[in-house]
């Protein structure tokens, strides 16, 4: 029973709201809150509270990210592993603060008091403060962390996700990519940034390399590594399958037992005879590429020829293949000829602009070469026929310009080219809109091996979303050392881990949205506390939170997530 009371107190009359129940067999007050004096209550009847100000804070992506950072158990995990004395935050606070930041909006170690502390996670973590989390703490503790050790926390954090959000490990795609970086070449701290060919065209400054293992489910990632950024892929490839080959067998608990029934999907970049020798003898299932001049004959057979039959998935919709056997790699293999018309189209397109683009540079090049002959050019170095060629070579480095224009180079020099018609249709039939993939999965009928190829868009998403400037994981990384960028992979490996749990835990209630769509949603979600003026004889200061207003689907990620366990109640 709820009631309004009266106390008289020092010839003063005062108000309380109260809550009576019995107890014992008794009735008892079980709560009370005081309204004030009987001008108060009139005075906020009619003019209601004065709110003196309101703080907003971010919500809806940090206490979405936090929170599954909290089912992973992520600091736990870390403590456990890198234990130390109980004095301001612990090392796992650092790393899953590390972790959420990069998640959500990265920002550098001497910006990231600033972020926090607009965001609802300076209540999740009430010892965090200005000092600890200034940017010499951070590397404080990320020093404290044994290199040894950090292959160990995500092998501890990832075998517990497996397990307890049912990973399927059927389909798993593995790649490498690389992340440029500003560090000083002359810098001796750090053997791992190296120059390579760089994936987005800057060769010209040291890199990282990092490999990663990931499921089709979810894209959650499983295995990772941060190496040398002038390793090739195929070299990094025989390391990454042992270690991830241990990791399954670690998994299971059991070294003797069985491997899960997994089938590793990769492309034609980290192919090799031993690559794929290696996954035999580890008894690996495997779906990969070779490059379409290692099979000439295959890949000549025309695209009219009755041996194409189309797919009638639609997932697979304009997919023809043509299926057959044959010996690669020392072992007699199910080989799959596709032909998609949408990448047909993509690519003679470009093979079109690189023709017209080449073109202009021989014709521009011949003209030049041929006012220098009349006399209508004079000084300057004279051009030889090996800086012609030179040239040339550079006009035509495009794929297939080479086999298409021919030059020839007369002494003066003269040049002379002509595009060769009759291989650009032999180039169209053999080699546009065409892939050959190549499996041990005999038994897989064709369309479920293609589309187990196509799985492969799975973890170039996930490095497209790791390179993106404004939400991507990877920058800014201010590391110059092996040490710190070996853990600044970690937390920003298990950035992406919190990202996909959060995306795949959306999709599995039915609602499908992209990352980019989630990630949009969340961000838009705000906290907003008002701050009242405090009466007299109040001690606290009144306050009130609500969310900004949420749209449908934000109400459905809320609910489905649980945000509610984040919402501080004053």
């Amino acid at each position: 029973m709820e009631r309004i009371e009266t106390k008289k107190i020092n010839g003063q009359v005062y108000y309380y709201y109260s809550k009576w129940g019995w107890v014992n067999g008794k009735c008892r007050r079980q709560w009370q809150r005081y309204l004030g004096k009987p001008e108060d209550i009139a005075r906020v009847v009619e003019h209601g509270h004065e709110v003196q100000y309101a703080e907003v804070f971010d919500f809806g992506l940090p206490a979405a990210l936090w929170l599954e950072a909290e089912r992973q158990k992520t600091s736990q995990h870390i403590n456990k592993l890198c234990p130390k004395r109980e004095q301001g935050l612990s090392i796992g606070e650092y790393i899953t603060i590390a972790s959420v930041n990069r998640a959500v909006r990265p920002v550098s170690k001497l910006a990231m008091w600033d972020w926090f502390s607009r965001s609802v996670l300076c209540r999740e973590v009430p010892g965090a403060t200005r000092a600890s989390l200034a940017s010499q703490r951070f590397w404080d503790h990320m020093e404290a962390i044994p290199e040894e050790m950090i292959p160990e926390i995500w092998r501890e954090i990832i075998d517990d996700t497996v397990v307890r959000e049912k990973i399927d490990l059927s389909r798993v795609c593995y790649d490498g990519t690389n992340f440029y970086t500003f560090i000083n070449t002359f810098n001796t701290r750090s053997s791992i940034a190296r120059r390579g060919k760089n994936k987005q065209g800057r060769g010209n400054l040291r890199q990282v390399g990092y490999a990663l293992f990931c499921s089709r489910d979810g894209n959650v990632p499983l295995y990772y590594d941060v190496y040398e950024g002038s390793r090739n892929d195929s070299r990094q490839f025989p390391a990454m399958i042992s270690r991830f080959h241990k990791f399954l067998r670690e998994l299971t608990g059991n070294v003797s037992a069985p491997l899960p029934e997994t089938t590793v999907v990769f492309d034609k970049g980290n192919n090799s005879a031993d690559n794929v020798k290696l996954l035999d003898r580890l008894k690996l299932h495997f779906i990969g590429t070779v490059k379409l001049d290692e099979h000439k004959g295959l890949a000549a057979i025309p695209t009219v020829s009755s041996d194409f039959l189309p797919c009638e998935k639609n997932s697979l919709d304009g997919v023809k293949a043509l299926r057959t056997e044959k010996n690669v790699y020392g072992k007699r293999r199910t080989v799959i000829v596709t032909f998609n018309e949408r990448l047909f189209e993509n690519q003679r397109k470009t093979v079109s602009a690189d023709i017209d683009k080449a073109m202009t540079g021989l014709e521009n090049l011949k003209k030049k070469l041929d006012d220098r002959i009349k006399g209508f050019v004079r000084g300057g170095r004279a051009p030889s026929p090996a800086s012609v060629k030179k040239q040339c070579d550079e006009l035509l480095k495009r794929p297939f310009m080479k086999q298409l224009i021919h030059v020839r180079i007369d002494s003066g020099p003269r040049l002379e080219y002509r595009l060769d018609f009759t291989r650009l249709k032999e180039v169209a039939e053999s080699h546009l809109g065409k892939k050959i993939i190549i499996t041990s999965r005999h038994e897989w009928n064709t369309e479920d091996i293609i589309e187990g190829y196509h799985n492969q868009y799975v973890i170039e998403h996930v490095f497209g979303e790791m390179k993106e400037r404004e939400r991507g994981v990877w920058w800014p990384m201010n590391h110059w050392t092996n040490h710190n960028i070996q853990v600044h992979g970690l937390y920003c490996t298990i950035a992406v881990l919190l990202r996909s749990l959060m995306l795949r835990r959306v999709r599995d209630r039915g609602l499908e949205l992209s990352m980019d769509r989630l990630w949009g949603e969340l961000a838009e979600i705000r906290e907003v506390i008002n701050v009242f003026k405090r009466g007299r004889r109040k001690k606290n200061i009144p306050r009130q939170t609500a969310l900004t207003k949420l749209n449908e689907t934000q109400e459905k990620i809320f609910n489905i997530l649980h945000l509610n366990k984040a919402m501080k109640d004053f």
